[in-house]
């Protein structure tokens, strides 16, 4: 095992289903957060370019750390070796977001308001 852990973090942001790789992750200072940082890509030492992880790498680029909401996090995993980066469609798979919001603003009508 490598002496610094990576962490397979699967996540999903605008109906696409984001997997990747980071050196850190943890409860972020920011309540409701997971934070990650030091994300790990592929090195380029093949000829064949995978057009998905070059999507996360250039979306990425320049990003030291990360917060992701608490309710988008599907699956953090501790690995023993990096994989490839990548984005799906969440769409057609098993995989859906929570309908609603996990807080919900108090007064205004709603089911706390009561007469």
């Amino acid at each position: 095992m490598p002496s610094e852990p990576i962490y397979k973090v699967v996540f999903v942001n605008q109906g696409k289903v984001y997997e990747v790789y980071a050196r850190h992750v943890s409860q972020g200072g920011l309540f409701g957060f997971i934070e990650i940082e030091k994300l790990v890509f592929g090195a380029r030492s093949s000829v064949v370019v995978d057009p998905s992880e070059e999507k996360i790498k250039s979306e990425f680029s320049g990003v030291r750390r990360s917060y992701l909401p608490m309710h988008s996090i599907i699956r953090i995993d501790e690995v023993d070796e990096q994989g490839a980066s990548k984005v799906s469609d969440a769409e057609g798979s098993n995989i859906a977001q929570f309908p609603v919001p996990v807080y919900t603003p108090q007064g205004k009508g709603g089911s706390t308001d009561r007469q």
